[in-house]
């Protein structure tokens, strides 16, 4: 197998971070555990907590981490969820951080403790039934994930039923309704439909048999049918096709629905049609996210149907769908009806160059485009050329732009450089994974040294960049005054280059990512094209006269 086919198959694929398991999760607590009972700087100064105090500590502080990050994960996905995994780790240092600051209670504080916590739940419903009136928004989603039968249910939505309260959201999400607890809901939310118009119901059957999770799904479906929503969030669900069309009575009667989440849900070739099928009417619809499903290329057909009507549509997410070129041409040309789409997230697919091309056609018509990921779609050089060709001349307030493993080479790179040294107001490039090398780095460099004072971030790690090529990105980006973070790892600079980077983010090392994956031999065998290190300060001098422009493709 040679290295190109070995390349191209490494990336019809991603490794997916997040989120951990469960033994990573119990691992991680262990390790808090220890560190909160052992002897260090802080347990001297601060004291070391017993045993069930550290494991209690410990727990919480995994616990609330995870949710964070979780809720960070669903928010600002990122294809792999290696944000969230650092955001993971920054919270529990964080908080344990401070438990071990706070040290251990007395006796008699942890008997305090314990009392407030068994009063906790009465509180809280106090606290709800006064404020009932009031608020807009019943969250029963916050702390761990729990089951939920009837008893509790009676207990937990009692706020729901106080006479004149003002509730017209709902999260139900984090909590596994059982069919006692959904017997409870039920009169509940068939007594608030009228004004609720934001309901989300994403994770609420985890751990449940199927049959009983279908039939909880009907009752929430058939309490909240004819409901006037403007949000319906059903994601984290595996509903498949017999879970979407559990919910065809609610989905039936939405005609004015502005945001549909179906993320992480099973959604086949089936259920999609199925989706396409129960939906009335998407003309007011705004937000549309299928992320994580295996919806394939008949699914897209059916997906590409609904997005083709939702005119109005600003955010459409079908990542990690596995859509090949015919899917992705097909949703390439219903994109094209959404003139006022602002957010793209097609990442993780298997379009290939034909789809790179369709969609560039619907890029024409995106004036008003601020974010788009587009990574590990296969594109290549003319997908993606073809792509920043038509970018080029829209979406002239381009914040965020993804294009990262697409086996792009240097060839490409003066088309990227002329489309992004137009984009004034990038905040964040992404060419990572690809073959961009010395000669990409520094077309990217000078389209990057103009202007850009709202960049903050630019990852080209993993392209075969060498010292002269890491070394000009370096210069140039130190000098954005809003600079948050390079990233230029797992690239086959010197160990001089190294130094070089180091000298130059000396005054602000943590806007240098890690470089512990640089490999500065890889390459060797480079010395016949003339590309070796001895010939990079000749290769620099060549590469800075270089002017940034464009070539039709």
């Amino acid at each position: 197998m040679d290295a190109t086919t070995e390349n191209s198959q490494r990336r019809s694929f991603s490794i997916k971070l997040w989120p951990p398991s469960q033994n990573t999760r119990q691992m991680l607590v262990e390790r808090m555990t220890n560190n909160l009972t052992s002897k260090s700087i802080f347990t001297q100064r601060y004291g070391v907590l017993t045993l069930e105090e550290a494991e209690e500590n410990a727990k919480n502080i995994e616990d609330t981490a995870f949710t964070t990050a979780n809720q960070h994960y669903e928010k600002e996905p990122d294809g792999d969820g290696s944000s969230a995994v650092q955001l993971y780790a920054r919270e529990c240092s964080k908080l344990l951080l401070e438990v071990l600051k706070r040290g251990p209670g007395t006796k008699e504080e942890r008997g305090v403790l314990a009392s407030e916590e068994t009063k906790d739940d009465k509180q809280e419903l106090e606290s709800e039934k006064v404020s009932a009136a009031h608020e807009t928004l019943f969250d029963i989603s916050k702390g761990k994930r729990s089951f939920l039968e009837a008893e509790k249910a009676e207990e937990i939505l009692r706020p729901l039923k106080e006479p004149g309260n003002s509730y017209t959201k709902i999260c139900f999400s984090n909590r596994s309704f059982g069919l006692g607890a959904a017997k409870v809901a039920e009169p509940i939310l068939v007594s608030l439909k009228s004004q609720l118009k934001e309901v989300d119901i994403s994770d609420f059957i985890a751990g449940r048999p199927e049959a009983e999770a279908l039939e909880v799904m009907k009752i929430f479906a058939a309490a909240l049918e004819g409901s006037i929503l403007k949000s319906l969030n059903l994601s984290n669900n595996a509903l498949g096709e017999k879970g979407v069309r559990a919910f065809g009575p609610l989905l039936k009667s939405q005609s004015s629905m502005e945001e549909l989440y179906l993320m992480n849900d099973g959604i086949s070739e089936e259920a999609a049609r199925a989706v396409c099928e129960l939906i009335p009417s998407t003309e007011k619809l705004k937000v549309l996210q299928f992320h994580n499903n295996m919806t394939g290329d008949e699914g897209a057909l059916a997906i590409s149907e609904v997005v083709k009507h939702s005119t109005l549509l600003e955010d459409f997410r079908s990542s990690s769908t596995r859509i090949g070129s015919e899917g992705g041409i097909a949703l390439s040309e219903a994109l094209e009806s959404c003139t006022h789409l602002k957010k793209l997230d097609l990442r993780d697919n298997m379009f290939g160059v034909d789809a790179g091309v369709a969609l560039s056609k619907a890029f024409s018509r995106h004036a008003d485009l601020t974010e788009i990921y587009l990574s590990y779609l296969n594109l290549e050089d003319q997908g993606t050329i073809a792509i920043v060709n038509a970018l080029k001349e829209s979406a002239p307030l381009l914040a965020v732009l993804e294009l990262a493993g697409n086996d792009v080479t240097a060839e490409a790179a003066p088309v990227i450089s002329a489309c992004i040294a137009v984009k004034q107001h990038l905040v964040k490039l992404n060419l990572a994974e690809n073959e961009l090398k010395d000669e990409g780095a520094v077309h990217i460099s000078k389209a990057l040294e103009e202007g850009h004072n709202q960049l903050e971030e630019v990852d080209m790690s993993a392209n075969f960049i060498r010292r002269a090529g890491a070394r000009l990105l370096a210069q140039v980006v130190i000098k954005k005054p809003g600079f948050k973070l390079l990233n230029i790892n797992s690239n086959i600079i010197s160990e001089e280059g190294i130094d070089e980077m180091k000298e130059i983010f000396k005054k602000s090392t943590d806007l240098l990512g890690p470089l512990d994956e640089n490999d500065p031999e890889g390459g060797e065998g480079d010395e016949e094209s003339g590309e070796g290190e001895g010939n990079e300060d000749e290769l620099e001098s060549k590469l800075k006269n270089l002017e940034v422009g464009g070539q039709d493709d």
